[in-house]
């Protein structure tokens, strides 16, 4: 046969952190003892109440079709929400309801983007952001923020990355995967960058509640009515909530920019799980201490992590202060070796662990800093104490 697929579908890289998870889930159900830091969810389970709520809706026949863009019950909670805990005003009709977070931010690019626009994204990334932009046939631009910035872009960085092709920004804070939260005094310099260059600000917030010592989220949309205008605020009950297989995303943005994309969504998908919207509605809507609870465990794990990590040899972390994830720089590694084997990327440093000490680490070339890997302490303390003690031993065997 001489047929040929999609260029742009062959394109794609397939999820590392996807990769990873299934080699590890692979070897534990082959009885291997393994230790997976690449979970990018949380490992409680979605509450009772949440549960209870989808029971119901199931048993109460709401099991049909609903609006695309999601019930208006769904998206008016969703706007008291934002206008509560994001201080950002929206009416329902500015709402869409999608099928997770991925989806929320496929809708924003095929509705935004023609060929050719730029879209500026900050490294380090979510690996999956370049792979949706080029699929709406956009053109990702990569600004690093280097360690030495807290892993966070400055005004200054955004303005020079800027062309006549600049189409948006994607901001996303928490950040994964460095744990990094943007301050109100940075989102101000970065928003009036955007307002007078004019492109959209896609604010990914998916992490917004879970944020650690202290620290203030601020929603970009909330600073004035210039950049609320040219902002995309994306978010979600995955994280949160623990409801990743659930897939419920939103977004928050013009009337315009709503209609357009429950448009391009109702040919693609239709509406969202209705079950799952009814989930989500007792998950914003109903008692928020679950989430509380949540997050004061993650930050006993991101503490502990820390600690143990700062104490090894040819490794070193910035505390983050949002999300579940350690950013780990591991470039001293580098010219160190390994059974006599040089350790000459990341990507071999993550073979080794995965098969030698039974640990599974996200590699982050694909997030944009090929001397990192991501470590999630969305998992037991039990298993990211072994997890800890087997990276340094291996971190104690190289020389």
């Amino acid at each position: 046969m001489s047929l040929t697929l999609s260029k742009k579908a062959m394109a794609v890289k397939p999820s590392s952190t996807l990769t990873i998870t299934a080699k590890a889930n692979e070897m534990k159900a082959n009885g291997i003892d393994v230790v997976g830091f690449g979970a990018g969810e949380p490992d409680f389970n979605t509450p009772d109440n949440i549960c209870q709520a989808a029971i119901k809706a199931m048993n109460n026949g709401f099991t049909k079709y609903t609006p695309v863009s999601g019930t208006l019950e769904l998206r008016k909670a969703i706007c008291e929400k934002l206008s509560k805990f994001n201080n950002i005003n929206y009416e329902p009709d500015q709402i869409v309801v999608s099928n997770g977070g991925k989806h929320s931010l496929t809708n924003i690019f095929s509705a935004i983007l023609n060929p050719g626009d730029e879209v500026i994204i900050p490294s380090p990334y979510w690996l999956s952001y370049p792979e949706i932009v080029r699929l709406a046939d956009g053109i990702p631009v990569y600004v690093r923020a280097e360690k030495s910035q807290n892993y966070k872009i400055s005004a200054e960085q955004l303005e020079n990355a800027c062309t006549e092709k600049t189409k948006a920004l994607i901001l996303n804070s928490p950040n994964n995967p460095s744990g990094m939260v943007y301050t109100r005094e940075e989102l101000e310099a970065i928003a009036k960058v955007a307002v007078e260059k004019d492109f959209y600000v896609v604010a990914d917030e998916m992490y917004e509640h879970l944020i650690y010592g202290g620290q203030e989220h601020i929603s970009i949309a909330s600073l004035n009515d210039d950049i609320y205008k040219r902002t995309i605020t994306c978010s979600g009950v995955s994280k949160s909530y623990s409801m990743t297989g659930w897939r419920i995303g939103y977004t928050g943005s013009s009337k315009e920019l709503a209609k357009l994309m429950t448009s391009v969504q109702s040919h693609q998908t239709s509406n969202p799980n209705s079950i799952a919207q009814k989930a989500a509605y007792e998950a914003i809507t109903g008692p928020q201490e679950t989430v509380y609870s949540m997050r004061d465990e993650f930050e006993k794990r991101l503490n502990y992590m820390v600690e143990r990590i700062e104490k090894m040899k040819y490794i070193s972390v910035l505390k983050p202060q949002g999300a579940f994830y350690v950013f780990a720089d591991i470039s001293q590694t580098f010219e160190k070796s390994y059974k006599g084997q040089k350790i000459s990327n990341v990507d071999t440093l993550a073979k080794i662990l995965i098969e030698d000490y039974q640990v599974a680490v996200i590699s982050c070339d694909d997030f944009g800093f090929d001397d990192h890997i991501r470590l999630s302490y969305a998992i037991s303390l039990e298993e990211i104490e072994k997890g800890l003690n087997r990276i340094e031993a291996f971190l104690n065997d190289i020389s």
